[in-house]
C-alpha cells in the first residue's frame, strides 16, 4: 500500500480533453474497459523495494491527474491524500516484462468507478524479491500516450528522489480553457471544423447490409495486423516524398477507403495529442481530442501523401476546443466523419525491424455492440513491426473485408515502395 499525502485538495471544471473522453465513455455499458490503458515500465538499475515505493509515492503526489475523480464529466476533484494499493508478483522463471504485460492487461480489463476510485492500478513484478517492472492499468480520463511517456522520462528521478521542476496540472489548463484566450483557441479550431464539415461527404458508406442486427454484441469487430513489410515501405516512402511515416500511413488508409467507398474525397477524424504548446509539455493528463481533415485522393500516391501531410499539420494545430461547442457545431453543420485515424506511437520509426521481414499476421482483438465510429484505424507502438488495427461496423464492412482492408493497406505500401 502506497500512502500519499501533503498535496493540495482542489476541485474545478474538467478540462476539454477530459470532457471529450467522458462523452465517448457514455455510450459504453457501465464498467466497460474500452478506454482503459495497460502499460508497463521497466525499473532500471538495481533499486530496492523501498526506493520503488518511494518513487510511486512521489509520482502520486507530483501529478494531480493520478489522484483525481470525475463527477458527471464536468467537474474534477483532486485528493490531497490517500492510498494506492500495489500488489507484488514474483516473475519466477518467466521474463518479468512478459509477466508485467499480462498483469497490465488484467489491471486494465475492468472499468473504473470514475467518481469513486483512483484512476490507476499498479503491480510491481519482482525477480528474487527485487523490483524489475511496474505494471499499470490507467483510466484514459487520467492519462494519454503522451502522459505515459512523461512518466517514463521522469521515473528515474522519481525513483532516486532527485529534484524535478514544478509540474503543470490539469486544473491550470482548465483555467486557461475558461479564459478569453482559451475561447479564442476554441474558436479557431471550430472554424477549421466547419470548413472541413462543409467539404466532407455526408456519408461514408451506403445503406448497411443488415447482416448484423441491432443489439448484436459482435457487430463491431477489431482486427490487428503486424506487418514488418509495411514498416519498411512506409519508411522508404516517407523519405522519398518528404513527409512523415504517419502521413504515409494516412495516405494508404484514405486511398484504400476511396476504393472501398467510391468517394474521391475522404474525411477523417484524427486523434490529436494537443502537446505542441510549451505549457503542456510536462503535463500528465489526457489532452487528446478529435481533429478533422479532408483529403482528395484523385492524384497519385505521392500527391495524396503530401496532401495528407499538410492536412494533418493543420489538424494538429486546430484540435483544442470546447467539446460542447463542437457538438453544437456538428448538430448544425454535420454530420462528423465516421472514419478515424490514430497514430499512438511516441517514436516516429521502427528501429528494430528484422533484416528479413516475415509475412504479416492478423489477430482478432475484440468485438463490441456499439462504437461511435464506422471505421477506426490505429497505429500502435512497436519498434520491430508496423502494428496496426482496424475496428469496423460489420454492417458495412464484414469481418472478411476488414482483413482484406488491412492487407490492402500493406499491399499498397509495398507496391508503392517498389514502383
Amino acid at each position: 500500500m502506497i500512502e500519499f499525502s501533503g498535496a493540495a485538495v482542489r476541485h474545478g471544471p474538467a478540462t476539454w480533453g477530459q470532457r471529450a473522453i467522458w462523452r465517448i465513455t457514455q455510450w459504453l455499458p457501465p464498467g466497460d474497459p474500452y478506454f482503459n490503458l495497460p502499460w508497463t515500465l521497466a525499473v532500471r538499475g538495481k533499486p530496492g523495494m523501498a526506493e520503488v515505493e518511494a518513487g510511486l509515492r512521489r509520482l502520486m503526489e507530483r501529478h494531480e491527474s493520478l489522484r483525481t475523480t470525475w463527477h458527471d464529466g464536468l467537474t474534477q476533484r483532486v485528493a490531497g491524500e490517500g492510498k494506492l494499493a500495489v500488489d507484488l508478483v514474483e516473475a519466477g522463471g518467466e521474463r518479468p516484462r512478459e509477466v508485467a504485460a499480462r498483469i497490465a492487461a488484467g489491471l486494465a480489463a475492468t472499468g473504473f468507478d470514475y467518481a469513486g476510485e483512483l484512476p490507476l492500478r499498479c503491480t510491481i513484478v519482482t525477480v528474487n524479491g527485487m523490483p524489475r517492472v511496474l505494471a499499470f492499468g490507467f483510466s484514459h480520463l487520467a492519462v494519454d500516450a503522451g502522459a505515459m511517456e512523461m512518466i517514463a522520462r521522469e521515473w528515474p528521478l522519481l525513483q532516486t528522489g532527485a529534484p524535478l521542476p514544478p509540474a503543470p496540472q490539469p486544473l491550470e489548463l482548465a483555467a486557461y480553457e475558461q479564459s478569453p484566450e482559451g475561447a479564442a483557441t476554441s474558436g479557431r479550431a471550430l472554424r477549421h471544423w466547419r470548413t472541413c464539415l462543409d467539404r466532407a461527404p455526408r456519408t461514408l458508406f451506403g445503406p448497411g447490409t443488415s447482416e448484423q442486427a441491432a443489439g448484436n454484441p459482435c457487430r463491431f469487430v477489431k482486427l490487428g495486423m503486424d506487418s514488418p513489410l509495411s514498416a519498411r515501405a512506409a519508411t522508404t516512402l516517407a523519405a522519398r516524398h518528404g513527409v512523415s511515416t504517419t502521413s504515409v500511413l494516412i495516405a494508404a488508409y484514405v486511398t484504400v477507403l476511396a476504393r472501398l467507398t467510391g468517394h474521391r474525397t475522404i474525411a477523417l477524424q484524427f486523434i490529436v495529442g494537443n502537446r505542441h504548446a510549451p505549457a503542456t509539455q510536462g503535463l500528465v493528463a489526457t489532452l487528446v481530442q478529435d481533429g478533422v481533415f479532408v483529403v482528395e485522393t484523385a492524384g497519385d500516391f505521392a500527391a495524396t501523401a503530401r496532401a495528407a501531410h499538410a492536412q494533418a499539420l493543420t489538424a494538429y494545430r486546430r484540435a483544442h476546443y470546447d467539446p460542447a461547442a463542437q457538438q453544437a457545431l456538428i448538430a448544425e453543420a454535420g454530420p462528423a466523419p465516421t472514419a478515424y485515424f490514430n497514430d499512438t506511437r511516441t517514436f516516429p520509426g521502427w528501429p528494430n525491424l528484422p533484416a528479413s521481414p516475415p509475412p504479416a499476421t492478423i489477430t482478432e482483438l475484440g468485438t463490441w455492440e456499439h462504437v461511435d465510429a464506422q471505421l477506426f484505424f490505429a497505429v500502435d507502438p512497436a519498434t520491430h513491426t508496423c502494428r496496426t488495427s482496424l475496428l469496423a461496423d460489420t454492417e458495412h464492412l464484414p469481418r472478411a473485408r476488414i482483413e482484406e482492408t488491412l492487407r490492402g493497406i500493406e499491399s499498397l505500401l509495398v507496391t508503392e515502395e517498389t514502383a
